[in-house]
């Protein structure tokens, strides 16, 4: 009885996935203690941080939540960090878990806009040249205004629409139209699996292309990034001054960033420059018409209140009419109330998506409370303080852009905007130099951090999406697809902080 038990609990650790993961997290749960006692908190605090960041390169295995959670509670138990810094700093970004939790869902009630829209100007638009830039140009103008962890919900949900599609009538199915009263059969067109690996790849390079677009839009306006907030407070910049301030440093590198698309698609080199399959272009060609064919007036209403609910998301946003959690949740409810979504389990069903990702981000916190509380990052700090004032800007960028690689670059900024306001405040640097560390802090924390997942939320929410499964985006993947990114950002910003600044 014991013995079957006992088999019956390994069966179950973390269920389908590998054997040698498993036995791979085992051995991490079983070397912290033993390392901390040897070794130091120090040293398996970053050991820690790297058996993290397996978890996630292993996402496509197992979704991260269980494994990097037993590690949070280890680090925990340990008493590598407290439950109470963990509180703490899921609190400090609270307005991050509200995004997510409703702003996420109310774009879910705006799929049928998104899919209508973006299929138009999929179809529409036949050079795959032009498509990145339109959707990394698209996805950095969101981001300077919005934030951009809704723009990759839209990202994740017109790829999921697109995906869907295809996947049901390369598998024979019928497509509902939407119609209660009609569904039709579609002529099955010789599909290959050439398509939907072409279609897979063509997904993947939009999609980044559009998840760095967001970071490209991101850093350039006090309301692109959570920490943008921070450093302004600091600061004491307004809308405008934020702006202006970062153009020396923003303006070239978006400029950077867009060439980059260009050539990548041009060149076809790090998984870019797949067209778009002529079948499936016939597939999205031929179920768009037969929408457009078979649509009655109660669907036109349908997107006309998401069009007018759309319209107040993005003034809401812009304007900060309230925190981005609370207008995702006036969404919610707008599109819900006259849209005729009145069951329970209609609208739980929107919640799906973003809930998982929620709860790995508090787990993501317990690691950023270890950091803290361990004082991880200090030497590194402590190091570029003490340096030369004429390339201290340029060192922080450079230190900021590597931490927020392996870190939370909302607490990266957190961090050395606090180090650099005390140094202000103590009179051991003056205001302009405040400044030029606060753009270099900026900068530094919202562009090399495209290079790893970790880096960005945006980028972990992708990874960790239903769609990447769908279309083969592991953590390698948008690792390599990332790197021409981050060297060219990296280095146009590094350049332009020390000449343009």
């Amino acid at each position: 009885m014991a013995r079957s038990l006992s088999e019956g609990l390994i069966q179950n650790f973390l269920g389908p996935a590998p054997r040698w993961y498993k036995l791979t997290i085992l051995a991490f749960l079983v070397i912290n203690p033993l390392l901390l006692l040897l070794a130091g908190p120090f040293i398996t605090g970053w050991v820690l941080i790297l058996q993290f960041i397996f978890t996630l390169a292993m996402a496509l295995k197992c979704y991260p939540l269980q494994p990097g959670g037993l590690l949070a509670i280890e680090a925990i138990v340990i008493g590598m960090a407290s439950a109470e810094s963990v509180y703490a700093e899921a609190y400090n970004n609270f307005q991050v878990i509200l995004l997510l939790v409703f702003m996420v869902a109310g774009i879910y009630f705006m799929k049928d806009l998104l899919l209508f829209l973006f299929t138009r100007i999929l179809l529409g638009v036949r050079s795959k040249k032009l498509l990145s830039l339109l959707f990394s140009l698209l996805a950095a103008f969101l981001s300077a205004f919005l934030d951009a962890l809704t723009v990759t919900a839209v990202l994740i949900t017109i790829g999921t629409g697109f995906f869907a599609v295809y996947h049901k009538v390369a598998s024979g199915k019928k497509i509902q139209t939407h119609n209660h009263d009609h569904s039709s059969d579609r002529e099955v067109i010789e599909f290959h699996r050439d398509d939907l690996e072409n279609f897979r790849a063509f997904l993947r390079s939009l999609l980044m292309h559009g998840a760095v677009g967001t970071a490209l839009g991101g850093v350039c306006t006090l309301v692109g990034e959570p920490q943008n907030l921070l450093i302004a407070e600091k600061a004491g910049w307004d809308f405008i001054q934020f702006f202006t301030l970062m153009m020396p440093v923003t303006m070239p590198v978006l400029a950077g960033g867009l060439i980059t698309c260009l050539l990548l698609e041009i060149t076809g080199s790090f998984g870019y420059g797949t067209l778009l399959p002529a079948n499936v272009r016939t597939v999205l060609e031929e179920y768009s018409q037969e929408l457009d064919d078979n649509r009655h007036p109660g669907e036109k209403a349908k997107l006309l209140v998401q069009a007018l609910v759309a319209l107040f998301l993005i003034v809401g946003l812009a304007t900060h009419l309230a925190e981005v959690g609370i207008i995702g949740l006036a969404v919610i409810v707008l599109l819900t109330a006259f849209n005729g979504i009145i069951e329970e389990h209609q609208i739980g069903r929107a919640f799906e998506e973003a809930l998982p990702f929620t709860a790995l981000l508090v787990v993501f916190f317990a690691i950023v409370a270890v950091i803290h509380e361990q004082h991880l990052f200090t030497p590194i700090i402590s190091a570029v303080l003490a340096m030369d004032a004429e390339i201290r800007p340029t060192m922080f960028f450079i230190a900021n852009g590597v931490l927020s690689m392996i870190s939370d670059n909302v607490f990266v900024a957190t961090v050395y905007i606090n180090e650099v306001k005390d140094a202000l405040d103590m009179g051991e640097i003056s205001r302009q130099e405040f400044d030029k560390l606060a753009i270099a802090i900026n900068t530094g924390t919202n562009i090399p951090s495209v290079a790893t997942p970790n880096g960005q939320a945006a980028f972990l929410f992708l990874l960790t999406s239903a769609l990447a499964p769908l279309i083969r985006l592991s953590y390698g993947k948008m690792v390599i697809m990332a790197f021409p990114y981050t060297i060219v950002m990296g280095s146009i910003g590094i350049l332009s902080i020390h000449y343009l600044l």
